[in-house]
């Protein structure tokens, strides 16, 4: 992310949620209600405007949406499996037991807005970069804030989350807790990446989850999205939001249980590719990291 400024990935990703409710049968993929609170949020925080929002729902744009498919082949499509899949797990994981919700890098994601009032006895929290979520608080303060729902305006690449979140009366460290990092840590570092992994086992209760996605590695080491790879790290490094980190599939399960977590195929579809990406769910290892 450019110094200072919102997400553009962030508002790529809610306009093409907007996009995706005009593409047939996605109304069976994408989780109810998700379009119309993402046409709302965007509107109210001032990241677009109606006339935008709009145009994203036009045929026109599905269309080429799906014209510009030969760069990330399924990519499109898979936003909205994206979306599906980390709802499902979170509905799961408060059907477990879970009473907090931890969203990292939530951009402009409704996830949170939309189920707090249908779990009060949930607590929702949501961390992100201050330029992003200072937007979005606007637009939830315009949608109706939940009593339920914590939005967090942090830097995390200035302050430890642990930190961030011991300062929080609200957070419950003991508590079993879903963590969700949607399209995220892809843009951080790797040791960035190894040291949030750290911090999300030592934050949360026995029994809590970590829903992750991810873009494999190819064979030299770096994110691996196709054909067109290097024109489309090239692209994320001209907007100013590259991706840094990736892993190749074999090696994902090692690599989190070394920092506190283990792997779950069970609970996730693991060996499947959407998109450009990988969905995971990790359970917290009772020792914790080593």
């Amino acid at each position: 992310m450019r110094k200072g400024r919102p997400s553009m990935t962030a508002r790529k990703v809610a306009l093409s949620i907007v996009t995706l409710g005009s593409k047939p049968a996605m109304d069976r993929v994408l989780p109810p209600d998700v379009v119309h609170a993402t046409e709302k949020l965007l509107v109210a925080s001032g990241v677009v405007g109606e006339k935008a929002v709009r145009w994203s729902r036009s045929q026109r744009i599905v269309s080429v949406y799906e014209a510009f498919d030969w760069m990330l082949p399924g990519q499109f499509e898979a936003f909205a499996h994206r979306k599906a899949f980390f709802e499902h797990q979170v509905r799961d994981c408060i059907g477990l037991g879970a009473t907090q919700i931890l969203v990292l890098g939530a951009g402009y994601d409704t996830m949170g807005w939309r189920l707090a009032p249908e779990y009060p006895g949930v607590n929702f929290f949501e961390i992100d970069h201050p330029a992003t979520a200072r937007l979005k608080a606007k637009g939830i303060d315009a949608m109706g804030p939940r009593d339920n729902l914590c939005l967090i305006a942090e830097d995390l690449g200035k302050r430890k989350l642990v930190d961030v979140l011991k300062n929080n009366e609200s957070w419950d460290q003991s508590a079993p807790t879903i963590i969700v990092a949607e399209g995220l840590v892809m843009y951080l570092p790797a040791e960035a990446v190894r040291d949030l992994f750290r911090q999300c086992a030592v934050v949360v209760g026995v029994g809590s989850r970590f829903a992750f996605s991810y873009i494999p590695s190819g064979a030299d080491g770096r994110p691996d999205v196709g054909r067109w790879t290097g024109l489309l790290l090239w692209l994320q490094k001209v907007i100013g939001e590259p991706w840094l980190w990736s892993i190749r599939p074999e090696e994902l399960g090692l690599f989190i249980r070394e920092l506190g977590w283990k792997n779950a195929p069970a609970l996730a579809e693991t060996t499947v590719k959407h998109g450009v990406e990988y969905f995971v769910v990790a359970l917290k290892n009772h020792n914790g990291p080593d």
